[in-house]
């Protein structure tokens, strides 16, 4: 029977589960029993300082490494005991391209759709359908070595489509990419999942990971330090707050005296009040307000972004293996 959610509808299916993934190189444990819970048709984004574990858990969940402990399912097959059926569901683009530049992205994707076993004619569709899909079509009969790099990391992709994967491992996808072909990138990424994939990202660029990940988790010492969407985990360090603002010097003060908490600027004539950024929170305040007869010229509601939540978790360090507290 499918589980439902608190609307009463069925979930999605489970794309990728784990429970205690473990894997260690010499005496550096990388990954320390980690678990994961990811549904179909979503963008999980996994976060951490270089050198965190987050490609080592990318090669493990698509077979290409196995891991020292721990079980995992991707798609449904076991990944220990069905590796060839998680091979034919997933796709998978490393940090750095699979494209051959000495060939043309057309033979590129040729040469994916016959790895793939496809017929030939079959093999040319799917490869004009998906030039076409990652606007290359235009260069489809150049050497992919003359492709700028968000062409090369397009075609990267539109290979990783020849076989039609349900589930697709991202791994720094837009790393050494300009800001026009990132945001390229993050419009194919939602394309995806709008048809129903599911995409397993690691970044180092927090931005990316607000703007697409349903759900985000942070990988230090080999542990999950904190998982959940965006809003959660920006919700878990100190530093939100609502700030308001008057022109009215009386009204200023008649607020700055009567709330508790309140962290004045008398020359802005603001207030600053902590605030977790709920709704509750923010209904309670509106409602002191009104009861007061207090109005704010302005509300602004402030809470801390994906930086934030990466510092306070990872120490705000960049350095592998180094021993930080973590909060969690």
């Amino acid at each position: 029977m499918p589980m439902s959610n608190q609307a009463g509808g069925p979930q999605p299916p489970v794309a990728i589960s784990a429970t205690g993934l473990r894997k260690s190189y010499g005496d550096k444990t990388v990954l320390d029993g980690i678990d994961l819970h990811i549904p179909a048709g979503s963008v999980f984004a996994l976060l951490g300082p270089n050198g965190a574990g987050k490609t080592t858990a990318v090669k493990i969940l698509s077979t290409l490494i196995t891991p020292d402990g721990g079980q995992a399912r991707i798609a449904g097959h076991d990944l220990t005991t069905d590796p060839q059926a998680v091979r034919a569901a997933i796709g998978v683009t490393g940090q750095f391209s699979a494209v051959d530049g000495l060939i043309t992205g057309e033979e590129n994707m040729l040469l994916m759709a016959d790895l793939h076993h496809l017929p030939k004619r079959e093999g040319r569709r799917v490869t004009t359908e998906l030039l076409e899909r990652f606007d290359l079509t235009a260069a489809a009969k150049k050497p992919a070595a003359t492709y700028s790099g968000g062409m090369k990391r397009r075609l990267d992709i539109a290979m990783t489509l020849v076989g039609t994967p349900r589930v697709i491992f991202l791994d720094e996808p837009t790393t050494g990419l300009d800001p026009r072909s990132r945001h390229n990138m993050w419009q194919i990424i939602r394309h995806l999942v709008s048809d129903g994939v599911t995409v397993f990202l690691t970044t180092q660029y927090l931005e990316e990971a607000d703007q697409l990940a349903d759900r985000i988790a942070v990988l230090h010492n080999g542990h999950l330090a904190a998982e959940g969407t965006p809003e959660e985990l920006k919700r878990i360090v100190p530093g939100g707050h609502v700030r308001l603002r008057f022109t009215d010097p009386t009204t200023y003060r008649t607020a700055a005296t009567a709330l508790p908490e309140t962290t004045r600027d008398d020359d802005a004539l603001t207030l600053q009040i902590p605030s977790n950024g709920t709704q509750r929170e923010l209904r309670s305040l509106l409602d002191w307000l009104d009861a007061a007869g207090v109005e704010a010229d302005e509300l602004t509601l402030h809470t801390p972004d994906l930086d934030d939540v990466f510092f306070a978790l990872t120490g705000g360090s960049d350095v592998p293996g180094q021993t930080q507290e973590t909060v969690r």
